[in-house]
Order: C-alpha cells, then structure tokens, then sequence
C-alpha cells in the first residue's frame, strides 16, 4: 500500500485543529490526534517534529486562512471588523488556538505568520492615516489593535453580534 504524504498530513492537520481547539497544547494528546486521523502516531513526528510544531503549523494555516478571506480595508474598518467577526463565527477554531497559544506562551509570543501580517496591516493603517482618510486620535497600531479586539470582544457577551461590532467600530472612528 502506497501512502499518500499529503492525505495523511492534511487528514493530522485536520485532527489536530480539533483537538488543540479543545484542549490546548499541553492538554493535546498526539494518541488523539493520530487515532481521529486515522494514522500511526509516529506519522506526527515524522511529518511535524513535535507536538509543539505541530500546534505552531495549525495555528500558522488558520492564521493564513484568515488573513487571506479578510484582506485589511484601513478605508472601511467597521466593514473589516465585520468580516473578522464573520470568520470568527465560521471558524471559532482560531480564537480558541490563539487564546492558548498566549496563554501558554506568553502574550507577546507571536508566531512570525502573526507578526508579518500584524505589521502589514498597520502600514496600512498608518498609511490611511497620513492620507487623512483615518483618524489619528491613536496611533496606527492601537487603531488596528481596537478593531481586531472590538470583533473577537463580541464573543463574550450575549448581545453582541455583527451589528454591534460594526456600529462600535464607525462610532470609534468617528
């Protein structure tokens, strides 16, 4: 029997957005993860190294995933905080792995796919603001900063919706 690498890899990956979502890094079990995958546990360290790396592949792909549906908009930020909060709601995932992978690395841990977009986004922020199309009652960071948060915030309270995380943001740049 021929193993397809990519199948086994992607069927990993898949297991272990769940069970990393759900139990963190060192909750994890890697027996979990390779029995929901259908696959031999040794098949983790062959293709990824280490739990750890593995949970830094995860958090990297959903990472990407986001940055790639919900490109920045410095001219339309309410809207961006919309969208985020849209793929929040499909992918709740995300919110989950990076509570985790703070809460067990630290707050200023932040892995480079994070960094690389959190950089670009304020560029673009900063760069609204010089063109005069963004308010500059806060820097370009602590703008991008509010957004991002105002959109992950509606998740703990009851009465938050999309609505609410769009009207607060155009309240805050108003």
């Amino acid at each position: 029997m021929v193993r397809d690498r990519e199948a086994t890899k992607a069927k990993l990956l898949e297991a272990a957005l769940a069970e990393f979502a759900k139990h963190g890094i060192a909750g994890a079990r890697v027996d979990r993860i390779a029995a929901k995958a259908g696959c031999n546990k040794a098949m983790i360290y062959a293709y990824f190294g280490s739990k750890e790396d593995l949970f830094d592949e995860v958090l990297r792909i959903q990472i990407a995933r986001v940055i790639e549906a919900v490109p920045i908009t410095p001219d339309d930020l309410p809207g961006y905080a919309g969208r985020l909060f849209d793929v929040y709601q499909q992918q709740p995932e995300l919110l989950s792995l990076a509570g985790y992978h703070r809460l067990e690395n630290g707050f200023e841990a932040i892995g480079k796919a994070e960094g690389d977009a959190h950089t670009e986004k304020v560029a673009a922020v900063a760069e609204a603001q010089r063109a005069g199309r963004l308010p500059v009652d806060f820097d370009a960071e602590e703008l991008l900063s509010l957004v991002v948060h105002m959109s992950i915030l509606a998740f703990s309270t009851p009465v938050a919706n999309r609505d609410l995380v769009v009207r607060s943001v155009a309240k805050l740049l108003a």
